[in-house]
Order: C-alpha cells, then sequence, then structure tokens
C-alpha cells in the first residue's frame, strides 16, 4: 500500500498540529540535533504511521529552511531571527519576559533559561523559532548589564552558614552568605547584601553584607532599607559634609556689585510649615507706569556649587532630594541646602531670579533674567498665606493679594489653552516621638498653593522660552511631557461610564477640556481618588530631554525646571546653561546634557517609587492594629490572582485573594476590569463599593489583606 497522501490525518493527530509539535520541541533544545525516533520519543508517539509522518515532515521543514539537517537524518532548528538584547520583567514564580522595543510581543523565557538573569538586568537572548499563534519564547545567553547587584532582607543564620531572604518581591532566590561575610550581622536583622558570585548550576548567588540597618519594625531601620532597596543614600561622606564645610558663605562686596539688588522691595517665601529649605521667593513693587514688577527669585546653587567639586559630583549622581513620610534625604548637604543657600527671612541672600513687568490683566510686558540679591521680609506657611487671602488681612497682604489676584488670571489662561487640571490629595500621617502613624491625613492645594504654583510655572516657562525660542541656543536642558497613549485614553474613557460618566463630549471638545470637566464633576465624590490615579496613568510621564517637544499636560511649547535648585540637580544645568547664554558663551561638553537628563529621569522615578515605599509602609503600618475592623472601601485594582480594595476614609489600600471568594469560582475579565463568577454571573468590578474586614497587615511586604465583610 502507498504512502497516505500529506493532507490526510493519523488516527488523533493532524499534520499540522504535528508540526507545530515538532517545532516546540526542536525550539527548546536549538544547539542539539535530532532524528525522528528521538522526536516521536518526546512527543511520546509510537505508533508507525505518525512516526513515518514525523520523518516527512522534518524532511519538509528542511526544504522550507525552518530546519536545517546537520548530517544525514538528524536536525536541528534554524534560528531565522537570531539574538536581541532587552530588559528582564521577572515574575514571583521564577520564570520572565523579555521587553525589546523591536519586537510585538514579548518574549518568554522559562526560569532554567534565565541563566541567573533577574528583574531590570539588561540581556542577550536568543530567540526561537515561533510557533504559530504562540508567544515568542527565547534563552538567555549573555548578561549585558546588572540592573543591581545589592538586595535588602533579613538574615537568617546558620550553624555553618547564613541567607538574606530578600524583601523584594522580584527577588524570587535567596541569598547565599557565607559565615565570614556576615560581617556582624545578627539572626532576625535587617542588612544590605551585595552579590559577589553565582555559578549558573546554583541555585543561589553569594553575597556578602555590606550594611546592618537594624531589627525589623523599627522606624529607622525600615526607612533606611527602603532607601537601600532602591540604591539610594541616606548619608553623606565625611569628605562630601568637608567639602560643604570649606565652601565661603561670606557675601563679598564683588558679589553684591555683579548683581542686581532687589533687598529693599517687598519680598517673601511661601512653604508648608515643616519646609527646613526655602528655594523661591517672590517680590512684588508697583512701577510708575502703573505696572507691576514681580521678583522670581531662586536660591543661586551654582554660585556655591562649582563644577568638578566632591559636592557637585554628589548632587549629579543624587540628582533630586527624595522625600519620605518622616524625612527629607537632601540632594545638598545641610550647610547648603538648610543654611547657606536657602532663602532664610531676614537674611541677604544670592539668587537667580526671573523678573516680569506685568499688567493688571497679567499680561508680559518686559522680562529680565539674572544674578540678583535679596532680602526676605517673612517667611509665610502655606497655611497663613491662605488665611491673608481668606481674610484679605495680615502681613504683607497688599502684596499677597494682588499676586493672587495675578496668579488667578494666569492659571486661567492656562487652562483656556489646554493646560491639565491635576491636583491629587497628599496623604500626611501624624506620628508619634518613635515614627508610628498614629493618624492619617489629606493636604490639599489652596489658592495660597497656586500663588506659588503659577509664578514658578511662569519663571520655568519664560526661561525655556527665552533660550529655545528666542536664542535658538544647544543645548539645554527641557522637561517634556509626550501626548497620551490613544489606547489608554481609549480604555479609561470605557472604565469612566460606569460611573456615569464621559470623557469627551458631543461637541468634539480637546482632550484637555474633557478632562478637566471630568476631574471637576468627580470632586467630593467617593470615586474620586481612583478615577484621579486612572486618568494620570493614562498619561505619559515626564521627562528631562536636550531636545525639545513640549509639555502636552501644562499646555506649553517650551518648559523647563528653573527654579528649585536645592533640590533638583536638572535646575542646576539649566542655571549654568542661562549663564553661559546671557554671557554669549557656549557651554563646555555639550554631549554630556543628554546623559545628565537621562540620569535625572532615572533618578526622579526611583525617588518616587522610594517615597511611594515610605508611604505604604506607614499604611500597613498604620493599620496592623485594626485587624478585624471593618470599613467601606472602593475596589481600586483587579487582577487575576485578586480584588484591590482602597478604604475611602484613609486611602490604605489591601488585597482580596480570589481563592477567599468561596461562593463561586471566579474568572478575570481583562477586558472589562472585572473578576465573574462561573455559576452566578456575580460581578466585582473596578470602582464598584464593598465593606472589608482587615485580616492581616504584613509589614515587611509591605501588604494588607482583606476579606469581604
Amino acid at each position: 500500500m502507498g504512502r497516505k497522501n500529506r493532507g490526510d490525518k493519523t488516527p488523533g493527530v493532524s499534520r499540522e498540529a504535528l508540526t507545530e509539535q515538532i517545532i516546540a520541541v526542536l525550539s527548546k533544545s536549538p544547539d542539539n540535533g535530532f532524528n525522528y525516533k528521538q522526536v516521536a520519543k518526546r512527543l511520546d508517539v509510537g505508533d508507525s504511521p505518525t512516526r513515518q509522518m514525523i520523518a516527512d515532515i522534518l524532511k519538509d521543514l528542511t526544504k522550507k529552511n525552518t530546519l536545517q539537517e546537520v548530517y544525514h537524518g538528524k536536525y536541528k532548528i534554524r534560528q531565522p531571527h537570531g539574538f536581541i538584547t532587552g530588559v528582564v520583567d521577572l515574575t514571583r514564580m521564577g520564570y520572565g519576559f523579555i521587553t525589546n522595543d523591536e519586537i510585538e510581543d514579548d518574549v518568554f523565557v522559562t526560569a532554567k533559561n534565565l541563566r541567573t538573569a533577574l528583574n531590570g538586568d539588561k540581556v542577550k537572548i536568543r530567540l526561537y523559532a515561533k510557533r504559530k499563534g504562540a508567544r515568542p519564547e527565547g534563552e538567555v545567553v549573555e548578561i549585558i548589564e546588572r540592573s543591581k547587584t545589592t538586595f535588602v532582607g533579613t538574615v537568617e543564620v546558620m550553624p555553618n552558614f547564613a541567607f538574606l531572604i530578600p524583601d523584594n518581591k522580584n527577588m524570587p532566590f535567596d541569598l547565599f552568605i557565607p559565615t565570614a561575610k556576615l560581617n556582624g550581622a545578627k539572626q532576625g536583622q535587617k542588612a544590605v547584601a551585595k552579590v559577589v558570585d553565582w555559578d549558573p548550576k546554583s541555585k543561589n548567588p553569594v553575597a556578602e553584607i555590606i550594611n546592618v540597618l537594624g531589627y525589623p519594625g523599627l522606624n529607622e531601620t525600615e526607612m533606611h532599607a527602603i532607601l537601600a532597596e532602591f540604591e539610594l543614600p541616606y548619608h553623606f561622606t565625611e569628605e562630601v559634609e568637608a567639602d560643604a564645610a570649606n565652601i565661603p558663605s561670606v557675601i563679598t562686596e564683588h558679589d553684591i556689585k555683579s548683581r542686581r539688588d532687589f533687598r529693599k522691595i517687598p519680598t517673601f517665601t511661601i512653604d508648608p510649615a515643616d519646609a527646613k529649605d526655602f528655594d523661591d521667593a517672590l517680590s512684588l513693587r508697583k512701577l510708575e507706569n502703573g505696572h507691576w514688577e514681580v521678583g522670581v527669585h531662586i536660591a543661586d546653587v551654582t554660585h556655591y556649587v562649582r563644577p568638578g567639586s566632591l559636592v557637585e559630583d554628589e548632587a549629579k549622581s543624587r540628582a533630586t532630594s527624595i522625600y519620605l513620610v518622616d524625612r527629607v534625604v537632601p540632594m545638598l548637604p545641610e550647610k547648603l541646602s538648610n543654611n547657606v543657600c536657602s532663602l532664610s527671612p531676614a537674611e541677604d541672600k544670592l539668587t537667580y531670579s526671573a523678573v516680569f513687568e506685568l499688567n493688571d490683566k497679567s499680561e508680559i510686558i518686559d522680562e529680565w533674567f539674572g544674578r540678583t540679591i535679596i532680602n526676605s521680609d517673612k517667611r509665610f506657611s502655606y497655611g497663613e498665606a491662605q488665611m491673608v487671602i481668606d481674610t484679605g488681612d495680615g502681613e504683607m497682604k497688599e502684596q499677597i493679594l494682588v499676586l493672587h489676584r495675578l496668579a488667578q488670571q494666569l492659571r486661567t489662561k492656562r487652562f483656556s489653552s489646554g493646560a491639565f487640571a491635576f491636583e491629587r490629595i497628599e496623604i500626611r500621617f501624624d506620628l508619634d516621638e518613635a515614627g508610628k502613624p498614629v493618624g492619617i491625613k489629606f493636604r490639599e492645594m489652596g489658592t495660597s498653593n497656586q500663588l506659588i504654583e503659577e509664578f514658578m510655572l511662569l519663571a520655568n516657562k519664560r526661561v525655556a522660552e527665552y533660550v529655545g525660542k528666542k536664542l535658538h541656543a544647544k543645548p539645554f536642558v527641557y522637561r517634556i511631557h509626550d501626548k497620551p497613549d490613544p489606547e489608554k485614553i481609549s480604555n479609561f474613557s470605557h472604565f469612566i461610564t460606569r460611573f456615569g460618566y464621559k470623557l469627551v463630549d458631543d461637541d468634539k471638545t480637546s482632550l484637555s477640556k474633557a478632562m478637566n470637566k471630568l476631574l471637576r464633576s468627580v470632586e467630593g465624590k467617593k470615586e474620586q481618588n481612583i478615577i484621579e490615579t486612572l486618568a494620570l496613568r493614562s498619561m505619559a510621564k515626564a521627562v528631562y530631554s536636550t531636545d525639545n517637544i513640549g509639555h502636552y499636560g501644562l499646555a506649553f511649547k517650551y518648559y523647563t525646571h528653573f527654579t528649585s535648585p536645592i533640590r533638583r540637580y536638572p535646575d542646576m544645568m539649566v542655571h549654568r546653561l542661562l549663564s553661559y547664554y546671557l554671557s554669549e558663551e557656549k557651554p563646555t561638553a555639550p554631549e554630556k546634557y543628554q546623559k545628565l537628563c537621562d540620569h535625572s529621569s532615572k533618578m526622579e522615578r526611583l525617588a518616587a517609587e522610594a517615597e511611594r515605599a515610605s508611604v505604604k509602609y506607614k499604611q500597613v503600618e498604620y493599620m496592623s492594629d485594626k485587624l478585624g475592623k471593618v470599613f467601606e472601601g472602593v475596589i481600586s485594582g483587579v487582577t487575576e490572582w485578586g480584588i484591590y480594595v482602597e478604604i475611602i476614609e484613609n486611602q490604605c489600600e489591601g488585597m482580596i485573594h480570589i481563592r477567599e471568594l468561596a461562593d463561586d469560582y471566579y474568572e478575570y475579565d481583562e477586558e472589562n476590569y472585572c473578576i465573574r463568577g462561573r455559576s452566578t454571573g456575580k460581578l466585582y468590578t473596578l470602582g464598584d463599593r464593598v465593606n472589608i474586614e482587615v485580616v492581616k497587615a504584613d509589614l515587611q511586604k509591605k501588604q494588607l489583606d482583606y476579606k469581604l465583610a
């Protein structure tokens, strides 16, 4: 009898399905050759017709160049896509996905084929031949760059060795610590360990303790642990402090003569009540022509911090100050940040200023940029300034009320031009002497905040326009914000319909106007926080760049950061570059600025993550004595493993595991932001209100567990 036609089926297996299975087998071992018997064995095929079909398929795939015949009757997979580089996104289960902009889908890599690559590592991978309809797979062949080599965790000491159990949920491996490398760490303490060796044949990396943080649960230990987890500093070295101590703080006659003198013009600062560094001040006087002269005065940090100094190098490395719930980790040593550079009242201070001549409609008649000297008359807190605005009475009321009126005009113009009105409520904690949270409060933006914000925005915008638009000078450091991803906006628009809102009106209004209208309509509602959070997530992230594309969220074609050099390194770069261009000089090494922009953007992201982690820790700590209590919440997230619920009164978010929903078998519906009961059809959807009971508060994982009450 002749051989069956190639389109025929053997019992239970189609030729097409068998081809897919053969490619899968060979793809998993791309360096090895297989004959048809070995392939049949791996597929658990014993009948002769199917084994014969395997032999035929191997020959056909060789003719199509999918396989290569390494020698007679033995085949291996070809590598049509070769190698790509990408970044590892590691899961808790140990396997990972490689993200790469060149390919549409992330590449799946098994735990074994990661070859010790960890979350965030930049790697080179070999792609396997892709099966039809399947996710691309591959294996790591080289670790190009480690994302991090230090980890924070808890020490477990054995008789002859020790382990560090990492806090990071994206690190699925414990670190093996030889006893000689404990460096004083004791059982149960939190510490920082550095990986020194990792044989791919060994399950655990070998590490050494480089810093002992203390015992878990203590406020100082936990805050330092958060900083260490993101590889952020929590103190200055003695060398940097000594360099700062040697910086002259005396203002000389030469300094005064080379600057525009504002010391006799009414000047004040407005900052949070607990602020220690004041890097911006406002001055106001009425000109003879009836216009207003508004001075935006910024601490002249670059007068004191010179290129090449240890303080400069440290500021460049840190790039930003970090604001945890109980402390500020400053970019500059205290002598500079809280003393010499800080614009304290009743003291002569060196500043870098943007001075505007405005008419009564807040229209700019003239502007000037340069170095100045000021003497602030008054240090207001936001609350004190708000009292003057609300009552129309108080110290410096003439200046504050005029600036308030001008600021509100600037604000109205900005929103009419298409700016977004995102104003998130900030969480603040009442802490006892040990740092334990005893209360949660929320700080909202008042018109005193808006007064400062509008003039800071004006200065940032006009400095960027002066350099980029008027002078056409390059390089320059811009703060840029791209347009949002249309798909994210579409998903967000679909989501808010469940609350009865719509994003875009029938008159085809602009996205910014529609979004602002939505945000106004949710003010005071229980769903306000979740809608504001998801609205922000639908936006792109602002970054620093020498390539200006404008700032979409502010509706500015030119924007930079000029107003906070005490706490942001990009502002120091802007001051220096502006000085070059005002002096009609060119900056040295112009190519360095984009790298510094990239670094500053990266450090800003890390600082924000650390700040969020400190808030999350304190929220869990605050809820730790409320086990068994019932609260009203809103479903703030839905995943395949459960639902997240945010308590309305304190915004503490926790998870209800899907296994805790025992009344049905629930399935995740990603497209509709919900989980659905298979039998009952019951839905738990993003935005639903539910009553929850607090079940567990895990401080180490910074995680709250709830159940439905």
